[in-house]
């Protein structure tokens, strides 16, 4: 018993760090919108379960990526909070690394979505 009393806990610490995330993260509420973008459109375009698990898993790869980028910045900012050229290179490449995950996810709405958007442009 003791031990799912701890498991239940454990969601709510991950809970308050999805609050967080999103209260303290300006680009979570960019990316929040671009998946409610994109929810819509697949519910607008009626794509298939493939296309679906290939969105949400996009959609939950950037979120990921940016909670890990905020997490990452934050802890810098606690170990050195003026500037550090090197403190600067780790934000950048945590950065870069979310910025090839939303390329990747925008590459894949592409292959999804763009054909159906042509389609409504055809007479």
């Amino acid at each position: 018993m003791q031990f799912l009393k701890e498991r239940i806990k454990s969601f709510g610490f991950a809970f308050r760090g999805i609050r967080l995330f999103f209260k303290s993260g300006p680009h979570a509420k960019i990316h929040a919108i671009a998946a409610l973008l994109v929810l819509f459109g697949g519910t607008y375009f009626r794509v298939s379960a493939l296309e679906w698990a290939l969105l949400i898993l996009s959609i939950a790869i950037v979120f990921a990526a940016e909670a890990f980028n905020t997490a990452i910045e934050e802890l810098a900012d606690i170990i050195e909070p003026d500037f550090d050229k090197r403190i600067g290179r780790i934000k950048d490449i945590s950065a870069g690394a979310v910025l090839f995950l939303a390329f990747g996810s925008l590459i894949i709405g592409g292959f999804v979505f763009l054909p159906r958007i042509l389609s409504l442009f055809e007479v």
